[in-house]
């Protein structure tokens, strides 16, 4: 790409992790070396602080760098009031999906969703609540039955991070159909020990965010492969151009 390390950040990621698996290194390196060490502390105070404290000076070391997943564009769908077509459910933020940024967020725009939606979401429930407001009622205690605290809590550090591993290897920056079905076989084996592990047990929040944390994940598996094409952030070797058939957007201008 002519624009080299200017180029839109999906861009540079699939640039180093291809170096990265050409060569087999653990690491690309950034070379900051040129730029004068006052606009060093000017412009990235925060980075230079933390490279310092990991031994490494801006001035004359160069950064080990590597890819990191970094923002999601997908998500709740929502409304640009943050709303849902679910009656009295709202998002905002990351976990949103507005349609705001397409398939690739430009850099730098995140607080759209941070700060803007997350206004016009506050306004909307305010706005709403006045007119539909109901005295709370209080929620019934929770029924725990003849279900235990697990002696076997090691299965959810250990799925967890099975569950990392396997989207970072085979859902991430450069994707096939190969390494998605791989993903998806593996995280179905997940999905049933979650289950089982769900219905034995109490429930508590580190359970409950490792199971949505698989659906989410095989959502994405099976969105990624039913999309032939690369589009944004979904880039696939097996499907490396844009499709020009017209396909359902979530896309909205503001």
């Amino acid at each position: 790409d002519k624009r080299q390390d200017l180029a839109p950040r999906d861009i540079v990621a699939r640039a180093i992790d291809a170096e990265m698996k050409k060569s087999g290194a653990r690491h690309v390196w950034l070379d900051v070396r040129s730029i004068p060490l006052a606009t060093l502390h000017e412009r990235f105070p925060n980075i230079y602080e933390y490279c310092a404290n990991q031994g490494i000076a801006l001035e004359k070391d160069m950064i080990p760098v590597v890819p990191a997943a970094h923002y999601l564009c997908g998500g709740v769908k929502t409304q640009l009031n943050a709303k849902t077509d679910l009656t009295g459910l709202y998002a905002c933020g990351e976990v949103a999906c507005t349609g705001l940024h397409g398939a690739n967020r430009l850099a730098s725009n995140s607080l759209l969703e941070a700060v803007v939606m997350a206004k016009r979401g506050a306004v909307a429930v305010l706005e709403d609540l006045a007119k539909t407001y109901h005295q709370p009622q209080s929620l019934p205690d929770w029924i725990d039955g003849d279900l235990h605290n697990s002696d076997e809590r090691v299965i959810l550090t250990h799925n967890r991070d099975e569950l990392k591993r396997t989207l970072w290897d085979y859902v991430s920056i450069v994707r096939t159909d190969k390494r998605l079905e791989r993903a998806r076989t593996r995280i179905e084996v997940l999905e049933r020990e979650i289950n089982d592990y769900y219905w034995d047990s109490k429930v508590d929040v580190s359970l409950l965010e490792l199971r949505n944390m698989i659906q989410v994940s095989a959502l994405i598996v099976q969105c990624a492969l039913e999309r032939k094409e690369s589009r944004g952030l979904h880039y696939t070797l097996d499907h490396p151009k844009k499709s020009e058939r017209i396909v359902e957007s979530s896309l909205q201008a503001y």
